[in-house]
């Protein structure tokens, strides 16, 4: 069974569309969404949600459709979307006790375990948090009711380097258990290649490209070269390309480069920047 799947899911709003996207999410792993502000991870975490209609397409979570099973299904996701969603008055332990009564599985042991890992502070209200506050407190609560799946919407952003560091292990340990799968968005790319095991780049609503991991740092490499040697280099295999008084740098295709050409690794987040250029 898939954790996810999404089939010709579109979303139109003034000045915006979402683009028939299809994404899968195999149970056990992780899937990235990249894209740059305004490119519809937060649409598309909501669409999953249902606290937006879609107009177009079917969204299965955890074998179910997300419409019909909604309420079920909330049992099983833990979630942490860019605005955490806690009242500003509440504070970290008057949060535990409405959660108790929320969720069927909520650890009251766990949550505050999690409060002791973050340093949250029990009794300050929730405005009066940090963003980066405001965030552990949402994964705390993400974390301690037994999910399925955790839906992450940007949840790293605002946490300094260290517990960026400390919630990537986390969720690593959190999918060694082989039913338990996690979807995350972030703009910070290297945050997603420590953890995912799919990547996929959404840019202006269209889905540029979704594949694992590992067989994309293997697929393409970075040319560094000339004017006019990129000249010589088979079109079919550039995929995007950086022009300078200096030289210059192109993302290639590594099968159809040919002998000859020296290229050298590329990160994730190079691909993604090539290919959002390339696409305009």
């Amino acid at each position: 069974m898939n954790a996810l799947e999404i089939s010709n899911l579109s979303k139109k709003y003034d000045g915006f569309y979402l683009d028939h996207l299809n994404l899968t999410l195999p149970q056990g792993c992780v899937l990235g969404l990249v894209g740059e502000n305004g490119a519809g991870k937060s649409t598309t975490m909501k669409l999953i949600l249902d606290m937006i209609r879609r107009d177009s397409g079917s969204i299965t979570v955890l074998g179910k459709d997300n419409q019909k099973h909604l309420q079920s299904l909330k049992q099983d996701l833990g979630v942490v979307l860019d605005e955490v969603g806690i009242p500003a008055c509440l504070t970290a332990k008057q949060v535990g006790k409405i959660m108790r009564h929320t969720f069927d599985r909520w650890n009251d042991a766990v949550y505050a375990s999690y409060l002791q890992k973050f340093s949250l502070p029990t009794d300050k209200p929730f405005k009066e948090l940090s963003r980066g506050m405001k965030m552990k407190l949402g994964l705390a609560v993400a974390l301690s009711h037994d999910p399925k799946m955790l839906l992450l919407d940007e949840a790293t952003s605002g946490l300094d380097p260290v517990i960026r560091d400390e919630v990537i292990d986390i969720f690593s340990e959190f999918t060694r258990e082989e039913s338990h799968s996690i979807l995350i968005s972030s703009h910070i790319v290297s945050d997603l290649e420590k953890i995912c095991d799919y990547i996929a780049f959404l840019h202006k609503g269209k889905l540029l490209l979704c594949e694992e991991k590992d067989r994309l740092t293997e697929q393409y490499g970075i040319l560094q070269c000339s004017q006019a040697e990129l000249m010589q280099v088979n079109e079919k295999a550039i995929i995007g390309k950086k022009l300078s008084p200096y030289g210059a740098q192109a993302l290639v295709r590594r099968d159809r480069i040919g002998p000859g050409w020296s290229v050298r690794q590329v990160s994730i987040e190079e691909i993604f920047i090539f290919m959002v250029k390339e696409n305009g």
